[in-house]
């Protein structure tokens, strides 16, 4: 272990200097040309065995330890959104309307640099780390899925992931066992009614008063269709309907987001839409669409595995306090991982030191404290190797020993 840290401490510069490459060259969600040839480019000079194109346009590497053992998978997606960055920084994005506003390229220079230090230490380690670098994490259907298909799992027995989170104090980590991040999901509806002369309504089916009393009645789904004590979200997002000052519209396209964590609740929710919009319509005597599309299911930790990190996580250099994190609305297609094989997905605190307003993930101002890349690099490489030396996340008294 304390090979490992001091490995990835004087690796540290390196990371610093890979996640600023990226950051200047964000790619988006299915987009991802260059960034994916530039990981492969680095694992190959490592000497790791390398796959391209994983369900499409992910890299897989494997590194094979000294010792036979386990294998132990470590994630970091890649891709960026589609946001134009306000920071002024000497790495801001090159690349117009287009930024890494969520910390994807901090985890892959996090992982980048771990699978460096893990690899100095290869004849001496138990097992093998395989290192999943995944696209199209923030836009469903996502990569995951894709990538779990093409076998990306094949022969993994745990899997570790981190979110750097900008919003939560360096050296903080956060855990929790079960559902940690919900289940993400779109609607989309159409309200089809009569336009017509703003100065004649009656002969008219006024699409946008119609669309106006849908989205008051969506609101009443969460508070008075689902139970108090499950979580759940229904957010209309866009309402689109351009006219004239002096025109009644045509139709109305509203669009928007389910959050839940339960799928008893997310079906609940879709039929209640659905419900909805019949009803609404059909008091106003118009025609609707409505399509709900699945996105990511709910992130749902194993217990072992959590508690496995979240014990070990206090004797890890940088790390300076572990909570167990509230559940997270957002969505998070480690989920796919998660269905296959054990793991768990935890945050690692990064809010930007001596910056008087901390800016949220996915906004134009988003940045992070790169020292987290180094607390995140030195727990999941700890856990890996923790994981591949015990033969699992059980310690026998004779490994605890050995530890010691």
């Amino acid at each position: 272990m304390d090979k490992l840290y001091k490995l990835l401490e004087d690796n540290y510069n390196e990371i610093v200097e890979i996640r600023r490459h990226l950051h200047m060259h964000p790619e988006l969600s299915f987009e991802e040309v260059e960034t994916p040839k530039y990981i492969a480019a680095f694992h190959e000079k490592l000497g790791h065995e390398v796959r391209t194109g994983v369900g499409g346009r992910g890299v897989v590497a494997t590194l094979r330890g000294g010792k036979p053992g386990k294998t132990a998978a470590l994630r970091a997606d890649f891709d960026a959104l589609p946001i134009q960055e306000e920071n002024d920084v000497p790495y801001k994005s090159k690349t117009p309307g287009v930024m890494h506003a969520c910390g994807h390229d901090g985890h892959t220079a996090t992982l980048l640099g771990l699978a460096k230090a893990l690899n100095q230490l290869k004849d001496e380690l138990t097992g093998n780390v395989v290192f999943i670098h995944q696209h199209a994490e923030e836009y469903a259907p996502g990569g995951a899925v894709a990538m779990v298909e093409d076998g990306c799992l094949d022969g993994v027995d745990v899997i570790f992931g981190t979110h750097i989170w900008a919003t939560s104090p360096l050296g903080e980590i956060g855990y929790r066992s079960g559902p940690a991040m919900a289940a993400a999901d779109r609607f989309h509806i159409t309200v089809q009614g009569k336009g017509g002369h703003g100065a004649q309504p009656h002969l008219t089916k006024d699409s946008i008063a119609i669309a106006s009393q849908l989205v008051v009645n969506l609101q009443q789904i969460v508070s008075r269709r689902i139970d108090p004590l499950d979580s759940a979200v229904v957010s209309v997002g866009s309402f689109d309907s351009i006219n004239a000052f002096n025109v009644i519209a045509d139709s109305v396209k509203l669009t928007g987001t389910v959050r839940t964590f339960k799928e008893e609740v997310r079906t609940k929710v879709e039929n209640e839409i659905r419900r909805i919009v019949e009803g609404t319509c059909l008091a106003a005597d118009a025609e609707f669409s409505y399509q709900f599309l699945r996105g990511y299911p709910p992130t749902v930790n194993h217990k072992e595995e959590t508690e496995f990190v979240a014990e070990l996580a206090p004797s890890v250099p940088g790390v300076i306090k572990t909570v167990e994190a509230q559940p997270q609305m957002g969505g998070e297609d480690f989920a796919y991982y998660l269905e296959k094989v054990p793991g768990t997905f935890f945050f690692t605190g990064a809010e930007l030191e001596g910056r008087e307003t901390t800016y949220p993930h996915h906004h134009p101002k988003f940045d992070i404290e790169e020292k987290g890349l180094l607390v995140a690099a030195n727990l999941l490489g700890a856990s890996a190797v923790k994981y591949l030396i015990n033969g699992g996340v059980q310690q026998t008294d004779k490994v605890k020993a050995e530890i010691v």
